[in-house]
């Protein structure tokens, strides 16, 4: 069974989508409520709004099973990305919403979630890192760029309504401060979305785990509120929506590229 696809580009950028697969094996779903088999806390479509990236030159990674089977972006000790927030785990046990994820007494042993580990999570680390050294051995540096999205209304995890764009460089330590310039100035420079910086989402385990800007890695998140391209009670694509919103996100692909040949021939 496929963990993944990976389309290796030629350009000194990764885009990774750790939360867009929507598979759960048979085994697994028999365990999860009747509203957790909807896997309504997938990425959707995410895939489908960064397919533009192949045409830059990046390389894409990309999960085929749900975060309910293994959270991608979760370290396998399962620390706490945001101490004292409500959030969820490695092996998720409550949605977004706060609901279970399982039925009563139908939640994963340690012993299940340590297999999942080693059958979901690992490889597609693996193929991250790889992919992430391939290109920083060509190019001398790498961006890697994380895409996320979510609902933008969850008042179990936060209050209020999300900006549409939601920065995270680890509060700065994931990227250079001239990257997380660029990026800035390509989001103050539109006026059609709001935005925020390292506000309720600064970045996840792989933002944080593989930024290391003096190592010639700078990872960035981006999550993106779900209205701005989707219908978030139906799950939807809605095209007119999302074609209103690539042309940004290819601005900042763009600015991420432009930073890393910038680097590269400063220090040539």
């Amino acid at each position: 069974m496929d963990i993944y696809t990976l389309h290796r580009g030629s350009a000194p950028l990764l885009v990774s989508l750790p939360h867009d697969g929507t598979l759960v094996p048979e085994d697994i779903a028999a365990d999860l409520t009747d509203e957790a088999r909807r896997v309504p806390d997938t990425d959707w479509h995410v895939s489908t709004l960064y397919a533009f990236a192949r045409e830059l030159g990046a390389s894409v990674l990309v999960p085929t099973h749900s975060r309910y089977v293994i959270d991608l972006n979760r370290s396998e000790d399962d620390v706490s990305l945001y101490p004292g927030q409500n959030t969820t785990g490695l092996c998720p046990v409550v949605r977004f919403s706060g609901d279970p994820v399982y039925r009563p007494g139908r939640a994963p042993s340690p012993e299940a979630v340590r297999a999942r580990v080693e059958r979901y999570w690992r490889p597609y680390h693996r193929a991250l890192a790889e992919e992430i050294a391939r290109l920083r051995d060509l190019h001398g540096r790498v961006v890697l760029w994380e895409g996320h999205s979510i609902r933008g209304e969850l008042p179990f995890l936060f209050e209020g309504r999300l900006p549409d764009l939601n920065l995270g460089t680890a509060a700065g330590v994931s990227c250079s401060a001239d990257l997380q310039a660029r990026l800035e100035a390509v989001l103050r420079a539109q006026d059609g979305y709001t935005w925020v910086a390292n506000g309720r989402f600064k970045g996840g385990h792989i933002t944080r785990h593989y930024g290391r800007p003096a190592e010639g890695v700078e990872a960035v998140q981006l999550e993106l509120a779900q209205r701005c391209y989707m219908d978030e009670d139906s799950f939807g694509y809605l095209p007119e929506r999302a074609a209103r919103l690539q042309p940004l996100l290819r601005a900042l692909l763009d600015a991420c590229l432009r930073h890393a040949q910038v680097e590269r021939s400063g220090t040539a």
